[in-house]
C-alpha cells in the first residue's frame, strides 16, 4: 500500500498557499465576486471549511457523519451553496479561523488514520489518503476561483499531479453522469508537469489519447476553464468528447466555465 504521508504535506502546502492568498485581504476584498455564480471570496473559503468538516466527521464521527448525508440528500441542490452562504456571512476573521482550525484537525486526524482504514463520503468509501487527495483537488479549485477574482496568476507546482490522477481516473464518472456509456478502452493520457516532467497514465499503445499541460489539464476537468482557453489535445473521438465533459469533483454536472472573450 502506497504511503500517503506525501499527499498529506502536499494538501497542507496547498491550504497554506492559499492561507498567504487570503489571509491578509479586508473585508471589502472578502466580498469580490468569484466566477461561481452568487460566490464571494467569503463563500469559496467558507465552502473549503465545511467541506473540511465534512471530512473530518466521516474520519472521526461516522454516526454524525451519517446524520449530514442524511440532511444533503433532503436538499441534494442546494445543501452545498446553503452550507457555503452560511459560512460567509459570519466576519471574515471568524471564517478564516474555521478554516484554519478545522484544515488542522482533519490533518491531524488523517495522520493518525490505520493502515488500510476506508471511511464513507458522498461516492465511495475512501483511504484517508484518498481522502487528502480529494481535498488537495478542492482546495486548488476554489483557490483558482480566488486567485481569479483577486487578479492574481498562481505560480502552478508540481502538487497539480493529485488533481491530475483525480481527473483521469475519474474518466468513466463523466460520461455516466451525463448518462453517457463510457468507452471501453482507456486512453493514454501525457501530461507535462510544471516540473517539466512527463506524467503517463494509461497504455502506451492506446488507440486515443489527450496530450498538454498538466495545469490546462487540472483547469478543465475542475470545470476552472473552458476547454477553447486550453492546450489540450485529443486524438481519437471519444477523447475528444471526453475533453467536452471531463469533471473530476463528485456530483452533478457543472456548468463549467464560457470560453474568454477574444483578448482576454
Amino acid at each position: 500500500m502506497a504511503d500517503p504521508t506525501p499527499v498529506f504535506a502536499d494538501l497542507c502546502a496547498e491550504s497554506a498557499e492559499l492561507d498567504r492568498m487570503v489571509g491578509e485581504l479586508g473585508p471589502e476584498r472578502w466580498a469580490l465576486p468569484t466566477p461561481a455564480p452568487r460566490w464571494t471570496v467569503a463563500h469559496q473559503i467558507a465552502h473549503l471549511a465545511w467541506t473540511d468538516r465534512s471530512a473530518l466527521l466521516a474520519v472521526t464521527d461516522q454516526d454524525g457523519f451519517a446524520a449530514l448525508v442524511e440532511k444533503a440528500m433532503a436538499s441534494p441542490e442546494t445543501f452545498v451553496d446553503e452550507g457555503a452562504q452560511e459560512g460567509a456571512a459570519l466576519p471574515p476573521a471568524e471564517v478564516l479561523a474555521r478554516w484554519r482550525e478545522g484544515r488542522a484537525a482533519l490533518d491531524a486526524a488523517l495522520r493518525a488514520a490505520p493502515s488500510g482504514a476506508r471511511y464513507p463520503w458522498y461516492g465511495p468509501p475512501m483511504s484517508a489518503g484518498a481522502v487528502a487527495t480529494g481535498r488537495l483537488m478542492e482546495t486548488w479549485a476554489h483557490g483558482q476561483d480566488i486567485a481569479d477574482a483577486l487578479g492574481v496568476v498562481r505560480e502552478p507546482t508540481d502538487r497539480l499531479r493529485h488533481v491530475a490522477r483525480i481527473g483521469v481516473r475519474t474518466r468513466d464518472f463523466a460520461f455516466g453522469t451525463r448518462g453517457l456509456t463510457a468507452p471501453e478502452d482507456e486512453f493514454r493520457v501525457e501530461l507535462t508537469a510544471p516540473s517539466g516532467e512527463l506524467w503517463a497514465y494509461g497504455p502506451e499503445d492506446a488507440g486515443q489519447r489527450v496530450t498538454g499541460p498538466a495545469l490546462d489539464f487540472c483547469l478543465l476537468v475542475t470545470q476552472r476553464a473552458h476547454r477553447a482557453d486550453l492546450g489540450l489535445r485529443a486524438e481519437g473521438p471519444d477523447a475528444d468528447r471526453w475533453l467536452d465533459i471531463a469533471q473530476a469533483f463528485a456530483g452533478p454536472p457543472g456548468a463549467g466555465r464560457a470560453p474568454k472573450a477574444d483578448g482576454a
